[in-house]
């Protein structure tokens, strides 16, 4: 049998070279988030199968989700705060000098983490009861308030192994290594599925609950051998004095700040979902499961593999080349999610019922689910632009604008969701809305202030190409729609999956090949980009040889878009 050691040393020749391209490290990330997302997506399905077979189930399954927040905030803010306060270009910077050195800086920063983590995970656990009133609505009933304080304690032991995790991921990454992290949310994922299926006739939703803590130890399992293999180590060193921990540590505040702040909407939403009541903080979760999906696919990659470039170009003197790198890419993240906002707009009620139709999945929650797919994919291309935004303000050196920004934001957020609530009592439908209205005042923000700053979306070059896609997206939407009413009615029986299936996938090949016919006709050029991103497939060694390492996504709610900063 073939050894870990053997198979690390077999592969990790050819995954330390260079990336010459965006679109080539965007294949990479897209890669990992394709499998991540389609598992997360699988243990939605499995879990809604366990969990959907009458009121009370469903309920405790809406805890369960609403349980992951405050666990996941504490996550947020403390181990990923630190992680994206440029720990792994300083672990790189260290590596180069002294290896050993490196290690023990990422001991050091590990170990005061872990510190400050269970110091608030201890008053998170003694104050659930209280924290869990205060952030939900009167729809949330008292056996789920104690059905999510009681998880809420419990998935917090999950987050002392994803604290570890991710800062082995950062260790494997600044090696060039990227397998096991890509692999660590995939083994997430089939823990809480395990723990679902196999325990849930002994212990209920709480299977679930031990479910993540199963996967978070998987997550961190994973990357352990080869971590070890790379020389870190264990250990209990708290000397502040070192110089790159001071440094790390000073870097924290602007991203604390951004994170809590994203977070605090988050929690707003789930207060403003469970005031409605009626499933709708499930509603609105699984919707942004589907939503996510486009962004996580072509936003972040791009955006991910551009920041290096970026960062190279943001000298005075390379201004021009780091805006028409900038508009360039924004482009090619319009071409993708433009018409995957459509796919998502016609299609969302076969696309729910085939992710999240299981038989105990009840049709007026799969409508409703569909119905805010629709509003709130009608935004995805503008969430997918800011991510690219956010880092081109993080290529310049300027984190004080996002914040900002990100303030603004959350703001607009609680005042249009509490407006369609309790004004209009537009119920799950308006947090749709505020979703949508969110996203584009913040594409707006982004492009106002950064335009001012570089004057680079004034030309042509930016307005000229988008114009093209949303036409064709607008063709695409209208040559999906016909046809699919059509089919609908006179030729498949959707009340069968395998006809669900030929109808979604028929509709959406037509649909894909009237978008691309569009686009050639009016000359769009990142049909080229395209192109050469497919003819990569035949050599797909050589594509992800050309890639360089990021930090992927890898937090307790890997589905989500991370917070961007």
């Amino acid at each position: 049998m073939i050894s870990l050691a053997k198979l690390f040393n077999g592969n990790a020749r050819w995954l330390e070279k260079k990336q010459t391209s965006i679109l080539s490290a965007a294949l990479v990330i897209t890669l990992a988030n394709v499998f991540s997302s389609v598992f997360g997506l699988l243990r939605e399905r499995v879990l809604i199968g366990q969990f959907f077979n009458n009121e009370a189930s469903q309920q405790a399954y809406e805890a369960f989700q609403l349980a992951f927040q405050i666990p996941d905030l504490i996550f947020q803010l403390v181990v990923m705060g630190a992680l994206a306060a440029s720990f792994i270009p300083l672990f790189a910077s260290l590596k180069k000098q002294n290896e050993a050195q490196a290690f023990r800086f990422t001991t050091i920063v590990m170990n005061w983490i872990l510190l400050v983590f269970l110091v608030l995970s201890v008053l998170a656990y003694l104050f659930a009861p209280q924290i869990t009133h205060l952030r939900t609505g009167v729809g949330f009933s008292e056996a789920q308030l104690e059905i999510a304080v009681k998880l809420t304690r419990l998935m917090l032991f999950a987050q002392f192994f994803f604290a570890i995790s991710n800062f082995l991921t950062g260790v494997l990454q600044s090696y060039q290594r990227f397998i096991a992290p890509a692999l660590a949310p995939i083994f997430y994922n089939l823990g809480i599925m395990l723990g679902a299926v196999l325990l849930n006739q002994y212990l209920g939703i709480y299977a679930a609950g031990v479910g993540v803590i199963i996967g978070a130890f998987l997550h961190a399992v994973v990357q352990l051998p080869l971590a070890w293999k790379l020389g870190f180590r264990f250990g209990f060193d708290f000397d502040l004095r070192f110089p790159m921990v001071k440094k790390l540590f000073s870097l924290m505040p602007p991203r604390l700040l951004t994170v809590g702040v994203t977070e605090f909407q988050n929690l707003a939403m789930g207060f403003f979902a469970t005031t409605i009541g009626d499933l709708s903080f499930v509603v609105v979760k699984l919707a942004n499961r589907l939503m996510t999906l486009p962004i996580r696919f072509f936003g972040v990659p791009i955006s991910q593999a551009s920041l290096s470039f970026l960062s190279e170009e943001s000298a005075i003197e390379n201004r021009q080349k780091f805006n028409n790198l900038l508009v360039q890419s924004l482009n090619q993240i319009a071409f993708f999610a433009l018409p995957a906002s459509v796919l998502l707009l016609i299609l969302r009620v076969p696309i729910v019922r085939l992710v999240f139709g299981t038989d105990n999945f009840p049709w007026k929650t799969t409508v409703l689910t569909g119905k805010v797919v629709a509003i709130i994919a009608i935004s995805i291309t503008a969430q997918a632009m800011v991510q690219l935004l956010v880092r081109a303000f993080h290529a310049l050196k300027d984190t004080r604008t996002p914040f900002l920004i990100t303030l603004a934001t959350v703001v607009t957020y609680l005042l249009v969701a509490y407006v369609a609530v309790f004004i209009f009592n537009l119920d799950v439908l308006g947090l749709g809305m505020a979703i949508s209205i969110t996203a584009f005042t913040e594409l707006l923000l982004f492009v106002f202030f950064l335009n001012r700053r570089l004057h680079c979306f004034g030309g042509k070059e930016f307005w000229m190409p988008q114009l093209k896609m949303i036409a064709a997206s607008f063709f695409m939407a209208v040559f999906l729609y016909l046809p699919f009413k059509i089919l609908d009615e006179v030729v498949f029986d959707t009340s069968r999956t395998v006809d669900l299936i030929a109808l979604t996938i028929s509709t959406a090949s037509m649909a894909t090949l009237v978008y691309v016919y569009f686009s050639m006709l009016f000359d769009v050029q990142e049909l080229v980009y395209l192109r050469n991103l497919l003819g990569r497939f035949g050599r797909w060694q050589d594509a992800i040889e050309d890639s360089s390492e990021v930090l992927l996504d890898t937090s307790i709610d890997n589905n989500e878009v991370s917070s961007k900063i």
